[in-house]
């Protein structure tokens, strides 16, 4: 049976995509800081993440001994209000959580679980990256954390592809589009979609990618971003 980790899966895209891995027979090991009714619904082994501490990352892939991991997602994150996240408003301690979670935890995350992911076959590795982390589609300003924190992961996760390509390690990254989720409520959203139609969009990009594609940056829709 091929094994599955999702991060932020007590809510949002996280939780829509580890219920299709759990549909497709993924052994999924879903991780949330928060073990709510939603991830202890999924039907799969639910443990506690704290992507912004060594201590937990730590503890996790203690917990997870040697099991090869054939697919990691990287899907937790946060972003700051808006009006706290503008020219005038930004503070050190916003970005530093916001970078924590966004940046930091999906590759200390993947660092501590290469050992599990190296002992599967033609793994693949995914962190839900997001538009607003484009450098050159960047046309309106502000959301300095997020924006920061999203290239950031960007650049990070194009190293890590860069470092794995020899080891046929696929990493890609992804853009979930719009969508309804606790960390866009109170936005203003139009198009904005449901998690599991994107979750399942996302599904079929990855699915579709292999390391002919490591290091690359997709849409839901397959459509390829600019860095």
């Amino acid at each position: 049976m091929p094994t599955a980790v999702v991060t932020g899966a007590n809510s949002g895209i996280g939780n829509a995509i580890a219920r299709i891995l759990v549909k497709e027979g993924y052994d999924v090991t879903a991780a949330d800081i928060t073990l709510g009714d939603p991830i202890q619904s999924l039907g799969c082994r639910a443990e506690q993440l704290d992507v912004t501490s060594p201590d937990s990352i730590r503890a996790f892939a203690q917990k997870l001994g040697d099991q090869p991991i054939d697919i990691l997602l990287n899907i937790a994150g946060v972003m700051s209000p808006p009006e706290s996240d503008t020219l005038s408003t930004v503070t050190l301690s916003s970005l530093q959580r916001v970078f924590s979670v966004n940046a930091y935890g999906p590759i200390l995350l993947t660092q501590a679980l290469l050992p599990n992911i190296l002992a599967a076959k033609h793994a693949r590795v995914a962190v839900m990256s997001s538009r607003m982390g484009s450098i050159s589609d960047n046309s309106s300003g502000g959301a300095y954390a997020y924006r920061g924190s999203k290239a950031a992961v960007n650049a990070l996760f194009k190293s890590l592809a860069m470092d794995l390509e020899e080891k046929g390690v696929a990493v890609i990254l992804l853009h979930p589009g719009i969508v309804r989720t606790n960390m866009t409520t109170g936005l203003e959203a139009p198009g904005a979609v449901e998690p599991e139609p994107a979750a399942g969009e996302l599904w079929r990009v990855l699915m579709g990618k292999g390391v002919e594609s490591s290091g690359r940056w997709f849409h839901r829709s397959g459509e390829e971003l600019p860095w």
